[in-house]
């Protein structure tokens, strides 16, 4: 994989992090030149799944971390990886089912994946019980320069 630009932040899986993670995310897809509209999306995917990590990885034990990957990669496709060190997910399949939660009593609980697939072009979910969580992202952006809009380069 040829990157042109990395960042990996690890943080405690505390639910004040979710925003500055999203945060972290998006100013440093920035370089890529990115729409308000793809920032928006990004922003949502990653929420999304830091949360998953907060809510359901560490579910009755002391936080542990998250860590969060995110690539530049050519033609303008942003990578972007969750990992959690947490309890893990025994069927993955069913776990992506929409409306499915292992946590029902959570206010918005089996959207998650869902939300993830639907803001991002390729969402890949592994897992093993009692060993973590990892969630890729990959999402290819437009330039408003490319669209003809005269946005920056």
């Amino acid at each position: 994989m040829n990157t042109l630009n990395e960042l990996k932040c690890t943080f405690p899986a505390r639910s004040e992090n979710e925003s500055f993670a999203r945060t972290m995310v998006c100013a440093f897809a920035a370089q890529l030149d990115p729409t308000v509209e793809e920032l928006a999306d990004l922003r949502t995917a990653v929420s999304e799944a830091v949360t998953n990590s907060i809510v359901h990885a560490y579910r009755n034990a002391e936080p542990g971390t998250i860590t969060v990957t995110v690539r530049l990669l050519p033609d303008a496709v942003i990578y972007v990886r969750i990992a959690d060190h947490g309890c893990g997910i025994a069927d993955i399949a069913q776990a992506m089912t929409p409306l499915y939660s292992s946590a029902p009593a959570e206010e918005r609980a089996g959207l998650g994946f869902t939300v993830m697939q639907s803001f991002t072009d390729r969402l890949t979910v592994t897992s093993k019980p009692g060993r973590g969580t990892t969630v890729t992202m990959r999402k290819k952006l437009t330039h408003e320069a490319d669209k003809g809009t005269g946005g920056c380069s």
